[in-house]
């Protein structure tokens, strides 16, 4: 199950890019945080595919969520200006954004390469 996260619980679980300029990953495994928003027609293309996801990969990967139109703030950080943009987090280097709606293959391939997760 993917979780929807706010700014607070963004900052305790992912990055507190409030507190440090160079990153610095908080969380315990690697993650997918995705950028949307509800009225967002790709952002529902994608929503199932990151369920089935989380559940498949579960105890392997985490999936978060953060709605841009609740979380101003956060994805002004991040610079969104597209959504759905997925960000892909490894437990240690930096991370990649990937704008659009992504087929499972290639979510799949961002998180073997980015991510080491298989």
């Amino acid at each position: 199950m993917s979780t929807k996260l706010t700014t607070d619980e963004f900052k305790k679980k992912v990055f507190d890019f409030q507190a440090n300029t160079d990153w610095k990953f908080e969380g315990d495994l690697p993650c997918i945080v995705d950028f949307y928003a509800d009225w967002c027609g790709p952002c529902k293309m994608v929503s199932p595919i990151l369920e089935q996801i989380s559940e498949e990969y579960a105890g392997k990967v985490n999936v978060y969520k953060i709605n841009t139109d609740e979380e101003q703030e956060l994805s002004q950080a991040f610079g969104i200006q597209s959504i759905p943009s997925l960000l892909f987090v490894p437990k240690s280097g930096d991370p990649r954004m990937s704008m659009g709606a992504l087929p499972k293959p290639q979510i799949l391939k961002a998180m073997k390469d980015v991510m080491a997760v298989e």
